[in-house]
């Protein structure tokens, strides 16, 4: 007789995740705003508010469109209301809140909502959209308050849990684990988010993400989502870089970065090679801020930035964190490859200037010349041309692209050619000079100008 021998399996057991709910749950509050609109816009000739039921699923969304009670004239309110929902978190026994900026952003009136069911109004202390912080002020005392923790002890695969108001459903708790650190979003310069598969949903903004020892290691702040709704990605702000941002709004009232003045790119592996780096890393520098501490240290476009004050520039995305976390006024040394060779620099770092005064910035003279051996048609730009793009003394723009290197590389008409092999390019006659020096069977970097923002190709020469 056959005999089958079961083995038992010890199943690792899962975490219990109520004691740290019931220690934490008080100290987490619902967020709620109200914003005045106004509108002048009128609906369309003939129309008028439908006679819609209560209970339509419809009716939400014609009030929220047409507002309360359209009369028949068709005139919508001058002035309506809006709500929106957020989470938040309590720090500090005597009422300071923690929260995103974009909950409370362009708000008129901040309620905040405790466990016990009270209901207070909220004072804006300080926001900051760079890091999507703000923190707010309760009038209230003898609070209960979360436990801070460190993010820069976190390992992925570990568990967290997070307490919030998806969709308004107050003190929702939702686990999951760390998936990465140190993710940077191509909208954010400044946040290296934490990526966890917790349930983040609207309305769980700006809420506290914990670890198992229940403290707090990160404010959930956004997802990935092609539905509104979560899809297994969510990104919370590193607790560390939240409460540096808390303490300087508390201080005072702004946050304060460092910042070099240049804008800069990826170096992919077509790239590296035209750069002769034995690697793809590092951060390549397209453009220089006149009258920036970049400037003033010697930076030049083409240089590629691989480490900052000790800190390896691994992506480009790396350096904005690095520099934005230095000391202001305070030195910083900057190793880079420039043609080839390694090279540090020393660079007094400044504060990084408003988004308006960041703000920045064609085409052409009936001159054209052919460049046959990049497949190149291009024609110079006038000096007013330049002088609106802000170009100085350089650019040609290209008027077709060929079958060609040039092609290749991902020139388009329209593109202002401004370098080419690391040396300006100010003309036709010099472009073409450039051009019969290049190396055959070698990549070189060719800098454009595409819109406002300048971009290096590796442009590979045919042997």
């Amino acid at each position: 007789m056959l005999m089958l021998t079961v083995q038992s399996i010890n199943a690792v057991e899962l975490p219990d995740f109520t004691e740290l709910v019931e220690q934490n749950s008080a100290a987490v509050v619902n967020i709620s705003t109200t914003q005045k609109i106004k509108r002048s816009q009128r609906m369309p000739h003939g129309f008028t508010m439908p006679d819609i039921p209560k209970d339509s699923p419809f009716g939400d969304l014609f009030r929220h469109f047409f507002g309360e009670g359209g009369n028949g004239n068709g005139e919508m309110p001058e002035e309506f209301k809006t709500q929106s929902l957020g989470s938040g978190f309590i720090i500090d026994a005597d009422g300071y809140v923690v929260t995103n900026y974009h909950v409370i952003k362009d708000a008129d009136e901040i309620i905040v909502k405790l466990s016990d069911r009270r209901e207070l109004k909220a004072e804006v202390i300080g926001g900051d959209e760079r890091s999507d912080m703000a923190l707010l002020k309760i009038d209230a005392g003898d609070l209960p308050v979360v436990k801070i923790g460190k993010s820069s002890k976190l390992k992925v695969g570990e568990w967290a849990m997070a307490i919030g108001s998806p969709f308004g459903f107050d003190h929702s708790v939702s686990v999951g684990v760390i998936s990465a650190i140190g993710r940077n979003l191509p909208s954010e310069n400044y946040v290296p988010f934490i990526q966890t598969d917790v349930a983040i949903n609207p309305g769980n903004s700006g809420g506290p993400l914990f670890n198992l020892d229940g403290e707090v290691v990160g404010i959930n702040s956004q997802i990935y989502s092609r539905t509104g709704g979560f899809m297994g990605l969510s990104f919370a702000i590193p607790i560390d870089v939240a409460m540096d941002v808390v303490a300087q709004l508390k201080d005072k009232g702004k946050v304060a970065r460092g910042w070099l003045g240049i804008l800069i790119q990826d170096v992919n592996r077509e790239l590296a090679e035209s750069f002769d780096m034995d690697e793809p890393l590092g951060a390549v520098v397209l453009q220089i801020v006149p009258d920036s501490p970049a400037e003033k240290a010697g930076f030049k476009v083409g240089d590629v930035v691989i480490e900052f004050n000790g800190k390896k520039i691994i992506r480009s995305s790396d350096l904005p964190l690095a520099v934005g976390q230095a000391p202001i006024d305070v030195k910083a040394r900057v190793k880079l490859i420039r043609e080839g060779k390694e090279k540090t620099l020393s660079v007094l770092i400044a504060e990084l200037p408003s988004e308006e005064a960041l703000a920045e910035n064609g085409p052409m003279r009936t001159h054209k010349g052919k460049e046959s051996l990049l497949g190149l048609v291009v024609e110079e730009l006038t000096t007013e041309q330049r002088q609106q793009r802000e170009l100085g003394e350089r650019g040609i723009v290209v008027r077709e692209v060929e079958k060609g290197p040039a092609r290749e590389a991902g020139l388009r008409p329209g593109d202002v050619i401004l370098m080419l092999d690391n040396q300006d390019v100010k003309d036709i006659k010099g472009f073409k000079k450039i051009v019969k020096g290049l190396k055959k069977g070698k990549s070189t970097p060719v800098l454009v100008q595409r819109g406002n923002s300048p971009v290096f190709l590796p442009l590979k020469i045919p042997k």
